[in-house]
């Protein structure tokens, strides 16, 4: 087949290109700016013109583009995309309903969602990782106990300090959802409880859905101001309890943060860096965005691929995948996650052999070339 390629800065498009490439497709780039997802005259005539002159058999992208679902639309082409990002609101617009579409989530559960409520075009696809890039690393001994790659949510898109001006009681609302949810693992309930005080937010902070979606305020509001504020506040619970009783070398954008035994070394380039990081580490935390339902993150996938130790919190895909104490380890709560923390770090056999099982198992059902046979089967 031949494959046009909406290429834009994401995350895995070596890898999903090379895989493309690897299973026998041609493939075809077209240069694409995501700020332009909607709607933007210029770009949808650039692309009606490049699938007239490539002629491809389907057009793939990262992520889901209305305006990419309507150019296929109209002429005849079918469309894959593959979200990796949560929460994503263009999942939300009415074009995913066009007939033109396969939308992938990596999430159960969003997936379920969207079928129950009718629409077919979207399905469930984990992530995948690259094995045979990551493979060939050597000369990685640990150089860390615990380490965290990934945001702490104090750097940027912190929607949820703006609201200055909330009421006494719409702030200790929001303190207390936020202190009980994080209590809880395997279910969210931040967006179906926010009604009492969603005009108080909205006065605090205007967000309106989009002219051209399905998604309500109460969506825009529970996944994009509290539940990253709630993540942030997690992470940094997290990880202060784990700096009580270990060095913790973190990985984040943002280089100023600081802890007692804890190491910032700032951020780490995704193809180069940060596979090492996962290899070097006797122990990789990953800490799930809580906007995500039970989807398995894209971070989990490289750490595993990279054959680094996995210690997640728990998400219900997990299971459906994975052995857990087999392929990778998660925690139920801050004291199981430490005790499992000094368990690892003591038990260093048990620990090689489930990173590596943990890798065999990426390397034998979830790479990009797995998910590039699932996706064109599909159509």
């Amino acid at each position: 087949m031949k494959i046009l390629f909406i290429e834009w800065a994401s995350f895995g498009n070596a890898d999903m290109k090379d895989a493309f490439a690897r299973e026998g497709h041609q493939v075809v780039s077209f240069p694409f700016s995501n700020k332009d997802a909607r709607r933007n005259a210029e770009i949808e005539s650039a692309l009606t013109g490049k699938l007239r002159e490539a002629v491809p058999d389907v057009v793939f992208s990262f992520n889901y583009f209305p305006l990419i679902s309507n150019v296929c639309k109209r002429e005849g082409l079918p469309y894959i995309s593959w979200i990796y990002d949560s929460p994503y609101v263009m999942l939300y617009s009415y074009t995913a309903i066009n007939p033109c579409n396969t939308i992938y989530v990596f999430d159960r559960a969003l997936c379920r969602e969207f079928n129950e409520a009718g629409i077919k075009t979207v399905r469930y696809l984990p992530m995948a990782a690259n094995t045979d890039r990551l493979a060939p690393i050597a000369g990685c001994p640990f150089l860390y106990d615990v380490s965290f790659v990934g945001s702490l949510y104090t750097e940027s898109h912190n929607f949820f300090d703006r609201m200055e001006n909330l009421s006494p009681y719409a702030k200790g609302y929001l303190e207390g959802l936020m202190q009980a949810q994080m209590h809880v693992q395997g279910y969210n309930f931040i967006q179906e409880s926010l009604s009492p005080i969603m005009e108080e937010l909205y006065q605090a902070l205007p967000m309106d859905p989009n002219p051209d979606g399905v998604e309500t305020r109460e969506y825009l509001y529970a996944q994009y101001v509290v539940n990253r504020k709630l993540t942030g506040l997690e992470r940094l619970r997290l990880l202060t309890a784990v700096t009580k009783r270990h060095t913790l070398d973190l990985f984040t954008i943002d280089p100023a943060f600081s802890l007692p035994n804890l190491r910032n070394h700032g951020t780490t380039d995704y193809y180069a860096e940060m596979p090492l990081v996962f290899k070097q580490s006797r122990i990789n935390l990953n800490i799930s965005l809580r906007s995500i339902k039970s989807g398995i993150p894209l971070r989990a996938f490289d750490i595993m691929g990279s054959g680094g130790f996995l210690l997640s919190n728990y998400q219900e895909d997990f299971l459906e995948n994975f052995t857990p104490g087999v392929d990778f380890e998660y925690y139920e709560s801050e004291n199981d996650m430490l005790q499992k923390i000094d368990y690892y770090l003591s038990h260093e056999d048990e620990r090689i052999a489930i990173a590596k099982n943990g890798h065999d198992k990426v390397a034998a059902a979830h790479t990009y070339r797995d998910r590039v046979r699932e996706m064109l089967a599909g159509l």
